[in-house]
């Protein structure tokens, strides 16, 4: 069984437009206050990250959501970053983005091949391979 690349040439295309770009701006809003609230700040920003990989994943496989296995792969996902966020100790001051950006592109990169992996294993043999 190959394992290709897991991201496509379609992937490279996507883009977010002007709204999506406001509604991921008042929606990270009510999140950083709440734990603004409960005095986790320093768990904001990995949150925020992992919410947003793990929604960047969905949206670009989202022609798979009809697939039980996609969405119990994605449960799987949701579930292990859980723990990285609340036992990793994370700092509250300033990370640069340089810092932040290839290790949630990392992050996203393994959540795709978890998925392509899967994918392909649930997919069967082929015909050509009986």
């Amino acid at each position: 069984m190959p394992f290709g690349n897991p991201i496509t040439a379609k992937d490279k295309q996507m883009r977010l437009p002007w709204w999506g770009v406001l509604c991921v701006i008042f929606g990270a809003m009510p999140l950083i206050l709440l734990f603004h609230y409960f005095g986790k700040s320093a768990l904001a920003l990995p949150t925020l990250c992992s919410v947003a990989m793990v929604a960047l994943a969905i949206v670009m496989r989202w022609r798979l959501r009809r697939h039980v296995w996609f969405w119990t792969t994605m449960i799987v996902i949701v579930a292990l970053h859980v723990p990285l966020v609340l036992f990793v100790p994370w700092t509250t001051k300033w990370v640069p983005a340089i810092v932040i950006t290839p290790i949630a592109i990392a992050d996203l990169y393994v959540m795709l091949a978890i998925l392509s992996f899967v994918g392909k294993f649930m997919e069967g043999p082929h015909t050509s391979e009986r």
